[in-house]
């Protein structure tokens, strides 16, 4: 048993709980601790991603309990790729926390690490009770980050946050007691095979508490009509937080692709393909209601928020082709989008905080200092976000075209995807413009030494040189993304790890 799979859980959990017994004494260890701790998780999912290149499937059995009986956690190519992004995400967060937004509140390390301790639990878990669990973490930590620094529309935010995310923590129980009543089993490798030969009787109640998770996935994704929640709470969120939160909505989007690739796919008898009939025009739809946000918005932060629910409609219509190309592309996606939403949000913070009263908001207001370093970021930015070549978002979006080529509603995902497209730019050549064209008056503020505003740019700066290294090695990514797609969608390799992983009691 490879002990290197549960050390994404423990890393960021004990540096959480050690920060939190520093308390307020130790104010100058916070920031070295946490980022150790970051950088020791980017070195174990490095190695991770290495041990499992060539399809191997790690599980970890907790007390050597064998599945089904134990808690199991397992590492295979997928999700040691979500590992990775999320990883790299946070330590440029991070980067830019330490600047100064770590300052306005005292347990913020404790809440990032706790965060990302959810964060890896979720897509290391074997078990659909600790998917709850772990979702639950994401909730307490994420409503504690969201209120970090203060002020009322964060607590109406979070507020708002919290009741949406406590319906879904409430549904997310009743279908799990549900299957769980049925088939005596929460291990997904399990339910798998249980859920494939359900007796007649039990089949209604399987495909309630299967359409039933899909909403709480859903919810937890931002797709429609489940992305209410999502523009206020991330434009609200302090900068810091808004990044980090670019991940959240991939958990959701995971959580689809692995329950519904493994216990509801092709070979899940009766209830196979359970969702296939509303993924695609539900992340269409999401698509397009996400521009068309973008393109109404008022403030940078506002076209952030609904530029990333767009994303969604982009990643789960990848996913929805039920397709090695199709999920390739959207895998290849995935840290795309993740990157770029990350590094826009980092960017709005730093032109609000020069255009004084005036914030983020799309309006003409007088020139803000560093306007052509900014300018610049923002440009690269919004071609990324955009899927202009030649970047890596033209890549992901003629990846998924590609994969769309022969299928039966090819003609609404070519057009949704070119309207998407076009409104994108039309959205953000608007936002360019009031922002660095329109200016009513000289900058109030001098621009900032060279030195000082490359430090401030440099988590920004990091995350595109990331999207960068997603372009220029396209090619031998895409193909990693194709090996991942190609092990989930042969979901027995997945089960049969797990139920002959070895472990004795």
């Amino acid at each position: 048993m490879n002990h290197l799979a549960i050390a994404p859980v423990l890393t960021p959990l004990l540096a959480g709980i050690l920060l939190l017994l520093l308390g307020g004494a130790c104010p100058s260890m916070r920031r070295p601790l946490s980022f150790i701790a970051v950088v020791i998780q980017i070195g174990v999912v490095l190695a991770l991603m290495a041990a499992t290149h060539d399809g191997a499937i790690l599980v970890y059995a907790l007390g050597h309990w064998p599945a089904p009986f134990g808690i199991v956690l397992v590492v295979d190519r997928l999700a040691a790729w979500l590992l990775i992004i999320t990883a790299l995400l946070a330590f440029f967060v991070l980067l830019h926390a330490v600047q100064g937004d770590d300052r306005t509140g005292q347990h913020f390390h404790v809440l990032f690490q706790l965060q990302l301790f959810g964060l890896n639990g979720a897509f290391l878990t074997g078990d659909l009770f600790n998917l709850f669990v772990f979702f639950e973490i994401l909730l307490l930590a994420s409503y504690g980050l969201l209120l970090h620094g203060g002020g009322p529309w964060r607590v109406r935010a979070g507020l708002h946050f919290v009741v949406v995310n406590l319906l879904g923590s409430t549904l997310f129980l009743f279908a799990v007691g549900t299957l769980y009543g049925i088939f005596g089993a929460l291990n997904m490798a399990d339910l798998a095979q249980k859920v494939a030969v359900a007796s007649p009787e039990n089949v209604p109640l399987a495909r309630a508490s299967g359409l039933l998770l899909f909403g709480v996935f859903a919810l937890k994704a931002a797709l429609l009509p489940f992305y209410l929640w999502l523009p206020a709470t991330y434009a609200h969120a302090g900068a810091t937080v808004a990044a980090l939160f670019a991940i959240m909505t991939k958990v959701g989007a995971y959580c689809i692709l692995r329950v519904y690739g493994l216990i509801f796919g092709a070979s899940a008898g009766p209830v196979a393909g359970l969702i296939e009939p509303w993924l695609l025009p539900l992340a269409l739809a999401t698509l397009i209601v996400g521009l068309l946000g973008a393109l109404a918005s008022g403030g940078l932060r506002q076209q952030t928020a609904y530029l990333v629910v767009a994303s969604v409609g982009s990643l789960l219509l990848a996913f929805g082709l039920n397709r090695v190309a199709g999920v390739a592309a959207g895998l290849y996606y995935l840290p795309h989008t993740t990157f770029a939403t990350a590094a826009l949000f980092l960017l709005a913070d730093a032109i609000a905080r020069r255009r004084g009263e005036s914030d983020d908001r799309l309006d003409p207001a007088a020139a803000i200092a560093d306007a052509g370093v900014l300018g610049g970021l923002f440009f690269i930015i919004a071609v990324a976000v955009a899927g202009l070549p030649p970047l890596s978002g033209f890549l992901g979006k003629f990846l998924l075209l590609r994969a769309a080529l022969d299928h039966p509603l090819l003609s609404w995902i070519m057009t949704a995807v070119l309207i998407a497209g076009l409104l994108g730019l039309i959205a953000l050549a608007r936002t360019g413009s009031l922002l660095f064209f329109r200016a009513l008056s000289p900058p109030a503020k001098a621009s900032k030494p060279l030195p000082a505003l490359l430090l401030e740019m440099a988590p920004i700066i990091g995350l595109l040189l990331l999207i960068l290294g997603l372009t220029v090695a396209g090619g031998s990514i895409v193909e990693q993304t194709r090996a991942i797609a190609a092990q989930v969608l042969q979901p027995q390799l997945y089960i049969n790890a797990v139920m002959h992983s070895g472990a004795t009691p």
